[in-house]
């Protein structure tokens, strides 16, 4: 299964022009198998749609892009997001706490909301590392790839979409077989997966050389 772990919406991330119908239409023209919706600071779309939806073929899982004091941070399985913003380590024990998981979300972009080096200390409570981000430039996923490879963590692909195009320029192909969100989250701490980029039209496997890891591509400080 092929999932776009990181896309924001309209409805709950103020910062994003993606209506959310439009989202799924997008996912299941591009050939992904499902989507992320990782709002800022909160999992609202929940009371809209639950946990998880199977929508048009294309499955959902919510999530949330929670802002810590050492940057953001991917959490799946929380219920209850904290209301003011806590240390890294303290919303990793909670998410370990409810059995659920997280994943630094691009840790060496040029906006002061990635872990960065903070990823040494806390890398033991994390699930992964968003190592290839669509909105971060090339040279700092290439940093999160090497840092994420030291660290012993896996890497994961996500757009981090907050424009209708950019869905699905990286994303993480999983080999386990993912029903909802407690699937995904036994999924993300099997490992048994990888970062794969959009180009031409399919969804390609990255060989990890310089020269051809990553298309040129516009970058943005989005959160």
């Amino acid at each position: 299964m092929i999932i776009d772990t990181h896309i924001h919406e309209s409805k709950y991330s103020s910062d994003s022009f993606i209506d959310f119908k439009k989202a799924i239409d997008v996912a299941k023209l591009i050939g992904l198998d499902g989507i992320c919706i990782t709002n800022h600071d909160n999992n609202n779309l929940r009371d809209d749609i639950g946990d998880y939806a199977k929508i048009n073929g294309i499955l959902v899982i919510v999530g949330a892009e929670v802002l810590t004091h050492q940057g953001d941070i991917l959490v799946f399985g929380l219920k209850d997001i904290p209301k003011e913003m806590v240390h890294a380590e303290e919303l990793l024990r909670l998410v370990k706490k409810h059995n659920g998981v997280a994943i630094a979300a691009h840790p060496f972009r040029n906006n002061n909301r990635g872990l960065e080096n903070h990823l040494h200390e806390v890398g033991h409570l994390l699930s992964g590392v968003e190592s290839f981000n669509g909105s971060t430039y090339s040279y700092h996923n290439l940093y999160a790839y090497g840092t994420a490879t030291e660290l012993g963590l896996p890497s994961f692909g996500a757009s981090d979409a907050h424009v209708i195009d950019r869905i699905g320029m990286y994303a993480t192909k999983f080999y386990d077989s993912i029903r909802d969100d407690k699937d995904f989250i036994e999924a993300v701490k099997s490992k048994n997966l990888h970062p794969v980029m959009r180009r031409d039209g399919e969804f390609i496997n990255f060989d990890y050389c310089y020269k051809d890891i990553l298309p040129k591509e516009k970058v943005s400080n989005n959160k």
